[in-house]
């Protein structure tokens, strides 16, 4: 059975190692990689702690993608589920990383390189700049502009990219695709609460759904510009996409059975990515896509294709 590896840079996952520099915080992830996945109330019924310290440390370790958390039905009300993310957390050095991933090729997309789309509003892009076009106007992601673009967003719908395969350009075979970007609900305003169905699809296959919690505007992102109001979506999550023999993960859980030999990769000479909110999703709660100059983690839409 494969373990589930949490790979993080010191300077970009400086929230990591905060959420592990705490012994209480130690002690909740060594029970839940213990015993399995438990509500807050067992939590600090085990550790004897008070319910609103583990509420409060969840919420830290939630935050830093060491947990995941989801809310199901109880007797009274609904109670909160605590996963563990990755079994081992990986601290290494960009230079590092790249050497020991010789088998990985790695392709950037600017986000609004896209080569097809159709959005419903709200919906918009901005560059670090300043707005692209009309606001909530869908033609406006046909500005020439839109390649500038570091943040967009729209309410139902879909983006979609096509990447290079350059793995069958070397002969080569595909293990794994992963897809890493940041990613967030949209709400005019913004939400913490206000959860959205995402569909992930390759080369025409839906490859699974992750729920964005929130739209977070609890605070600046890190790389998003002063001028950018601060009522406006600032941040998201950064999701990790993993296609795989035995089927589709997000940051190490499995979300559905779709394995790479359904992709049919090796009959394609490009990789097409689509990114979007279906008309018929149980949450259609927007998505907001963070580029370079905006979000926490100022990087573009990366594909990495891992190779035999």
């Amino acid at each position: 059975m494969s373990r589930n590896f949490l790979v993080i840079e010191p300077e970009e996952g400086l929230a990591v190692l905060k959420g592990l520099a705490s012994s209480v915080r130690v002690q909740m992830l060594k029970l839940l990689h213990e015993k399995g996945p438990m509500n807050v109330n067992d939590i600090a019924g085990i550790l004897a702690l008070p319910q609103s310290t583990v509420s409060t440390n969840v919420q830290v370790l939630e935050d830093c993608g060491l947990i995941r958390t989801e809310n199901q039905k109880a007797r009274k009300g609904s109670q909160k589920i605590c996963y563990p993310a990755a079994e081992e957390v990986l601290v290494v050095f960009k230079s590092q990383y790249r050497e020991m991933r010789k088998d990985t090729i790695e392709v950037s997309m600017p986000i609004g390189l896209y080569t097809g789309f159709e959005v419903t509003a709200p919906c918009g892009l901005c560059s670090p700049e300043g707005i692209i076009g009309l606001l909530d106007v869908p033609n406006a992601f046909l500005d020439p502009d839109r390649m500038k673009a570091g943040l967009l967003w729209f309410t139902r719908g879909f983006v979609e990219y096509q990447f290079p395969n350059n793995a069958k350009l070397s002969n080569l075979e595909i293990q794994e695709i992963e897809v890493v970007m940041e990613l967030s609900s949209e709400v005019p305003g913004t939400s913490a609460d206000w959860p959205s169905d995402i569909t992930l699809s390759i080369n025409g296959k839906d490859v699974g759904v992750w729920m964005s919690p929130g739209d977070f505007g609890d605070k600046r992102g890190v790389f998003t510009p002063a001028w950018w109001k601060l009522k406006g979506s600032q941040y998201g999550k950064l999701k990790n996409w993993r296609i795989a023999k035995d089927g589709t993960y997000v940051d190490g859980v499995r979300i559905s059975d779709v394995t790479i030999a359904e992709l049919d990769l090796v009959n394609h000479h490009s990789v097409r990515l689509r990114i979007g909110v279906h008309e018929n999703a149980a949450h259609p709660g927007g998505i907001n896509i963070f580029g370079k100059g905006f979000g926490n983690y100022d990087q573009d839409i990366v594909l990495r294709l891992k190779t035999a």
